[in-house]
């Protein structure tokens, strides 16, 4: 679910100057998915009809068992197979080296026949494994997570048509988009600055034309903001 401000009311004279209160709207994310689930399966009949033969394909690669990572592949999973994209899940032991994660990673890159690749973080591992390393070794054009340094700093200068955008913050805007409110001359506050979610939002936000805030663990006053 997603609160959205809506509009803002001036407050009585008992109250500090400046402050204000707003009305805020709660927006469901279940008819704003089966929407661009249906969108997606038709374009993805329109690949399969334009190009003979083609099929979209996607791998997840997993490295544990963590039952949190489970339930969100078993989602992708489900999602891929009602709009017609081939999902293959592809599990590593939490013994698995980095070398071994990598190596994983570059035979995906490697073959043709799959076109996206997400690493599902955590990695849940015995092991020590630099995850920033290993997002950056997916092909930015299979990086559908847009994780990898190449997809963020496309979007962090704005190519939004050039790049994979986390999809967290694209359905934020997404349902954002679909309440009638355009986040044009907006100001946008957003708290958090984690690299899947927080900074990718202030980029999405900032090229649609708002004025963004971010708000963090060392931001003072932050009920102000």
């Amino acid at each position: 679910m997603l609160s959205v401000v809506a509009r803002p009311l001036g407050l009585g004279a008992s109250c500090c100057r400046g402050s204000r209160r707003s009305i805020a709207t709660v927006i469901s994310g279940n008819k704003a998915s089966k929407l661009v689930r249906e969108r997606l399966k038709e374009e993805v009949e329109k690949m399969k009809v334009q190009f003979c033969g083609f099929r979209p394909s996607l791998v997840v690669l997993q490295v544990g068992d963590r039952d949190d990572s489970n339930l969100y592949i078993s989602t992708k999973l489900k999602a891929a197979a009602e709009i017609g994209i081939v999902a293959k899940h592809v599990r590593l032991p939490n013994s698995a080296t980095q070398d071994e994660v990598l190596h994983s990673i570059m035979s995906v890159n490697e073959n043709q026949t799959v076109h996206g690749l997400i690493v599902q973080l955590p990695l849940d591992t015995v092991n020590h494994i630099n995850s920033e390393l290993v997002t950056n070794a997916v092909s930015p054009e299979k990086d559908v997570d847009g994780l990898s340094c190449i997809n963020a700093g496309k979007l962090s200068r704005g190519d939004l048509n050039d790049c994979f955008i986390p999809c967290t913050p694209n359905g934020c805007l997404e349902l954002i988009r679909q309440t009638g409110v355009s986040v044009a001359g907006k100001h946008a506050v957003v708290i958090g600055r984690s690299k899947i979610v927080g900074a990718p939002m202030h980029d999405l936000l900032l090229w649609n034309h708002a004025t963004v805030t971010t708000c963090h663990s060392k931001t003072p006053d932050l009920p102000e903001q």
